[in-house]
């Protein structure tokens, strides 16, 4: 369920557990930029692929001439092709589906941009999602390209296609600009948004409320590792929210939430207690896994 924004890119979706949880759209300007630092970034280590395996060519003695050849020196140069033929493909290709299926749901370009993709609604990004909507960046993006491209070399009749490449491409990049919440076409299809990133860290959480949460809380109610190990960060900035609004409701069904979560009872009268205690442990755990090495970032991560 959503609420009405307060502002034009805020958008708040409540969670089964009644929890309000607000997100900040991306700009068009974050998006455009991102997409562009990743093309540079793609572009960049295809260049240096390509003359990586052009000096390992020189290396070994083999030519562009040796393919017509039937001996080693040919079957060498057929390798590199093929090698060549499958980094540009991942390259191009897998750039995109490796970086967002991450756990920061973002490619370096839209890291700089301090951007990330994320699901509609309350759901979780699924790798359905990030697979469709990288595939109609193809139809959105490369594809008029690639027939605009090929509309100027051939001959014949290229003023029209190279039109018609146009115009395709500026459906598409225009679409954003014609919904409310700069949605492209693969957006809309994966059921997904593109929000700013948090660039808070773990160890900041609840810098307002953590000096009003009393150590004794955390004695009172003591938390196994696996009990603590069920939620992440997300988790954690969320039951923030939750203790800083203070509200009773939210309170109430957050505590049942969790209680029914990690299998304990119900903390009538103490659910605030409850929820300051829990709230403590799981901050110092998931702050010990980062020291060693280990992140989890929601419920959904191992």
């Amino acid at each position: 369920m959503a609420r009405r924004p307060s502002t034009s890119r805020e958008r708040t979706v409540i969670t089964p557990e009644g929890v309000a949880l607000t997100f900040m759209l991306a700009t068009r300007g974050a998006r455009a930029a991102a997409l562009l630092l990743d093309l540079a970034m793609i572009g960049t280590a295809m260049i240096v692929t390509s003359l990586a395996l052009i000096w390992i060519a020189g290396g070994i003695g083999v030519k562009i001439e040796d393919l017509e050849s039937a001996g080693p020196k040919a079957r060498a140069l057929q390798a590199l092709v093929i090698v060549w033929i499958i980094a540009m493909f991942l390259l191009r290709n897998a750039w995109f589906l490796f970086f967002e299926l991450g756990p920061r749901g973002a490619t370096p370009g839209k890291r700089i941009a301090g951007i990330r993709i994320a699901a509609r609604g309350t759901d979780r990004l699924t790798t359905e999602a990030v697979i469709a909507r990288n595939i109609v960046r193809d139809i959105e993006l490369f594809m008029p390209i690639v027939f605009i491209g090929g509309a100027f070399a051939a001959d014949g009749d290229s003023d029209v296609a190279s039109w018609a490449g146009t115009v395709w491409f500026l459906i598409f990049v225009l679409f954003p600009f014609f919904n409310r919440d700069a949605l492209r076409c693969g957006d809309v299809i994966a059921g997904t948004w593109v929000v700013e990133a948090s660039r808070r860290r773990l160890g900041q959480a609840l810098s307002v409320a953590a000096p009003e949460l009393a150590e004794s809380t955390a004695e009172r109610f003591v938390f196994s590792p696996a009990e603590l190990a069920v939620y992440g960060e997300f988790e954690l900035q969320t039951l923030e929210r939750v203790l800083r609004e203070g509200r009773g409701p939210g309170i109430d069904d957050v505590a049942d939430a969790i209680s029914r979560k990690i299998g304990r009872p119900f903390p009538y009268g103490e659910e605030r207690a409850f929820l300051e205690a829990y709230y403590l442990q799981l901050r110092a755990q998931l702050e010990q896994g980062l020291r060693l090495g280990r992140r989890k970032a929601d419920k959904y991560a191992a």
